[in-house]
């Protein structure tokens, strides 16, 4: 693989770096809607719940969970529908697309938190370049949707958020356009800020892009759009605006990313099934910790810093389980069925709580399937705990890794199981838009 983020290389014909390029956004107009925070919304995959999603859906009749997650009866009514209405919305006034070609920069704030990155359509690059580094692995249903919603639409709705090091023009020129008047300043309910401004003056552009056409990439979020973005590529073929997708790039030097874990629930598995396949299996030990939540996680913490810690809940208490079993040449590992596949895998691999949690809890001990209807992945532990306790079935809390653990991973060409880490702050939904068909 070539070199790491950040790592400079020789100026080729073709950039080995990143390749990000200016495009007309599409943005609500805020005369049409009831404000902008009421029209934007988190990531898709991060709206999990019925009822979060009715409350986005109702805040404003434009709000853009409409197009990112639409109802239907099938996914291609589903993707029409999205398809109908994002053109409506145009026609309308509702949207309408920025005058010329820009790059955004685009700052979030809050108490004790601060982010600015750059938001524009970047090259699209398989993995065996190293340039954008995957670090986790993708399912295929929800990238055949995202698909569908695309090809439908023809439009990135969304940005991916990528983590880059070491710019300098970048850098400097986000530094002074923060000091400008934003084309847009809004707060959301979590009490962010977000702020966005557009770049248009050529030689600015220039010397961005020339910066950053040295550096790699590191996906922090949305793996399966990015999965997406090369499906959709390889099916068009030859030079167009599918050979690019929508991102937001953040140098994490200046404003390191938070990372925090993504929990699972068990929908089908009561905590007692679980405990007593626990019982019966060597290597794990399970013992309660006091709650209440906060408190449970803070043992959960201690825990996990001298090695595979997880927190089972959903029938009003919590219980720490321990054990690792993970290693490459341990029973546990050799004994999954297909074991011997992941013999290649680093050891920082094989001890991931994810790596474990699904190879060995979930296929071994638990003979749970890793699909919608068993396993359901939640950002936020009390809503997990919750979900567990509404369904009878039992929340695994998992610790966050740390991000040089991931870095190092990505690094090697290993991927990590997949919702193994949830990088923040995210990037807002319903900011900009890019359209394929401006472009």
């Amino acid at each position: 693989m070539s070199s790491a983020p950040g790592t400079e290389s020789p100026a080729p014909s073709r950039p080995e770096g990143l390749s990000l390029a200016p495009f007309r956004g599409l943005r609500y107009v805020p005369e049409r809607v009831s404000g902008l925070a009421s029209v934007t919304s988190p990531p898709y995959d991060v709206v999990v719940r019925p009822d979060e999603q009715l409350h986005l859906e109702t805040s404003d009749p434009h709000n853009v969970v409409r197009l990112i997650l639409p109802q239907g009866e099938d996914p291609a009514a589903r993707h029409e529908q999205a398809a109908a209405r994002l053109r409506r919305w145009q026609s309308e006034g509702v949207l309408a697309a920025d005058p010329e070609p820009a790059l955004y920069v685009y700052e979030q704030r809050a108490e004790g938190m601060l982010q600015r990155g750059l938001i524009g359509a970047l090259r699209l690059t398989p993995k065996e370049e190293g340039i954008v580094l995957p670090h986790e692995d993708v399912m295929p249903g929800p990238v055949a949707d995202r698909a569908g919603l695309m090809r439908a639409t023809a439009a990135n709705l969304e940005p991916l958020l990528l983590a880059y090091r070491g710019g300098q023009a970048a850098a400097e020129t986000v530094e002074r356009t923060v000091l400008q008047e934003p084309l847009l300043c809004t707060t959301t309910e979590d009490g962010i800020r977000h702020r966005l401004w557009a770049l248009t003056d050529p030689a600015v552009i220039t010397a961005v892009r020339e910066d950053l056409a040295r550096l790699h990439a590191l996906i922090a979020d949305g793996h399966h759009r990015w999965a997406t973005y090369l499906r959709l590529q390889e099916e068009h073929g030859g030079p167009g605006p599918w050979d690019r997708g929508l991102v937001l790039l953040v140098d994490t030097e200046r404003y390191p990313l938070r990372v925090r874990a993504i929990h699972r629930v068990l929908y089908r598995l009561p905590p007692e099934r679980a405990l007593a396949a626990l019982a019966a299996s060597p290597g794990f030990r399970v013992r309660e910790v006091d709650g209440p939540l906060p408190a449970a996680l803070d043992s959960l913490g201690a825990a996990a810093a001298t090695g595979n810690a997880f927190l089972l809940a959903g029938d009003g208490g919590f219980r720490l389980l321990t054990g690792n079993g993970s290693d490459p040449g341990s029973p546990a590992a050799t004994a999954l069925p297909g074991g011997a596949a992941h013999a290649d895998k680093p050891p920082a691999w094989h001890r991931l709580d994810a790596t474990v949690l699904h190879n060995v809890l979930l296929d071994r001990v638990w003979q749970v399937p890793d699909s919608p209807d068993h396993v359901g992945y939640l950002h936020d532990a009390a809503a997990a705990v919750a979900k567990a306790e509404e369904s009878g079935g039992t929340a695994v809390l998992l610790h966050p890794v740390s991000e040089q653990v991931v870095l190092e991973l990505a690094r090697q060409g290993t991927t990590m199981p997949r919702k193994s880490t949830s990088f923040g702050p995210k990037p807002a939904t319903g900011l900009v838009i890019r359209s394929l068909e401006l472009d």
